[in-house]
């Protein structure tokens, strides 16, 4: 079993873990104004306010409905593969920012392979390597219609080729994208014109193929600190997915680790969590814990990281963990690890 199986199964695709910037994103590859959104929201139980909100995270089902309502609400054939362009690395949080730094494509491809599940619990990637070919293969644990799965398939070979672009630093016009369904019927849609290299319709399996040399090539935008930075972050996420998310902490953390760090009021959480502070604060202290002890373990953690893994300047990583002021995040270092950070990292 590969780690991505093992993470999506202990997921689980009734959780609700997929970010809803996905979803915001369809609103606006429609068009829609807040007045249209409850054309978008139908059956999912979400209302406007939450669905606004970054914080937010969508069960598969509620997830797979707006897809299903967005093909609905859209009369372009090609809605897929132009939701596919929206999708850049930015969208895809930590996970994509791992892949775009990484040193080259198979290590970009490896990192969406392991964390894949975690932006969308229902979809799983698998690399396949032989002597000439990367195989991507890519299966969907949910119940969906063709349209959707159609829909996803050339959302998912957009994203990958794109992907690879980027890295590459040109098109990909030696790869080969493999959709299970067929060539639309009496359709004037045009896949070259989004997709690179040679497409293939009444596939067994959606499967996008490279030749292996190009999986090699360095990535010139390639960011070791960056990388080791964002891998920390991407297994940080993990970890906390698969613990207990029935937890007011675990909420706690997740809205931490979807904010700019250090930036989430307790006002802000409490709210978020539709309870009074004191509730909030009363929640936390039979967990054991409080909204500071948290934060304070998140931005120490954080501030380890790039101590550890980068070459920025204290001042440097203060400013990137929201401390406008280095003398108050020296303090708070020292409080953290009873040693300044100039000392902690020549310890490191």
């Amino acid at each position: 079993m590969t780690k991505s199986v093992e993470v999506a199964k202990k997921i689980g695709s009734s959780a609700a873990s997929i970010p809803s910037n996905y979803s915001r994103l369809i609103a606006r590859e429609l068009d829609l104004q807040v007045s249209d959104l409850p054309s978008l929201l139908t059956m999912t139980d979400l209302s406007i306010d939450e669905f606004m909100q970054e914080d937010t995270r969508l069960t598969s089902q509620q997830q797979i409905q707006i897809l299903q309502n967005g093909l609905r609400l859209s009369t372009d054939e090609a809605f897929g593969l132009r939701l596919g362009i929206r999708f850049t690395p930015p969208t895809h949080g930590a996970m994509g920012f791992l892949a775009s730094s990484s040193p080259n494509l198979l290590t970009a491809l490896e990192a969406l392979q392991t964390y894949l599940p975690l932006r969308l619990n229902f979809a799983r990637a698998e690399i396949v390597i032989n002597d000439t070919w990367l195989e991507g293969h890519c299966y969907f644990d949910a119940d969906i219609n063709h349209e959707v799965h159609r829909c996803l398939s050339e959302i998912l070979a957009k994203i990958f080729f794109d992907f690879a672009e980027f890295i590459v630093g040109r098109p990909i016009h030696e790869g080969v994208s493999y959709f299970s369904h067929d060539y639309p019927n009496n359709s004037s849609l045009q896949y070259s014109d989004y997709l690179p290299g040679k497409i293939e319709f009444s596939a067994k399996q959606l499967m996008v193929k490279i030749p292996i040399e190009l999986t090699q090539v360095a990535n010139t935008s390639t960011n070791p600190e960056n990388y080791l930075f964002a891998m920390r972050q991407c297994e940080m996420m993990q970890a906390k997915l698969l613990s207990n998310r029935d937890t007011t902490t675990y909420k706690i953390q997740r809205m931490m680790l979807t904010h700019p760090p250090g930036v989430l009021s307790e006002d802000e959480a409490a709210a978020t969590l539709f309870v009074s502070k004191r509730t909030l604060a009363r929640r936390l202290q039979k967990e054991g814990t409080g909204f500071r002890k948290i934060r304070d373990e998140i931005l120490s953690q954080q501030a380890a990281d790039y101590l550890r893994d980068s070459k920025m300047s204290v001042d440097a990583i203060a400013a990137v963990l929201n401390y406008h002021d280095s003398t108050n995040f020296r303090r708070a270092f020292k409080r953290w690890f009873n040693l300044t950070p100039d000392q902690y990292r020549k310890q490191q």
